[in-house]
């Protein structure tokens, strides 16, 4: 059975675990152990803040080919800062082979 996860600081992500995901707060935390360490666990699904997508993104590029584990950047609690519909943006233009979504923004 598949889990889910959710990982960033402890105001971002600690109603997640109020719906029953495991959630994984970035203090004292090597995070790039913690990525790798979930995805043999059998995580699906590992929610990142943007904060943490930025501080290990080498680490999270090497699952991006993967099927499993999704790691998918969400907002933290001080706001979005786009990072999540950029990714969005390059994974249409890479499937595409244009930018028909976003090419206004």
């Amino acid at each position: 059975m598949y889990k889910i996860a959710v990982i960033g600081n402890k105001d971002s992500v600690l109603g997640f675990k109020a719906v029953g995901l495991d959630v994984f707060f970035t203090d004292h935390l090597v995070l790039s152990d913690l990525i790798d360490d979930l995805a043999k666990k059998q995580y699906a699904i590992i929610y990142v803040t943007e904060e943490v997508f930025e501080k290990i993104h080498d680490s999270i590029n090497d699952y991006h080919d993967e099927i499993i584990p999704a790691i998918i950047p969400i907002p933290s609690n001080k706001g979005s800062k786009g990072i999540g519909m950029k990714n969005i943006k390059d994974a249409a233009e890479k499937a595409i082979g244009a930018d028909i979504l976003f090419k206004d923004n």
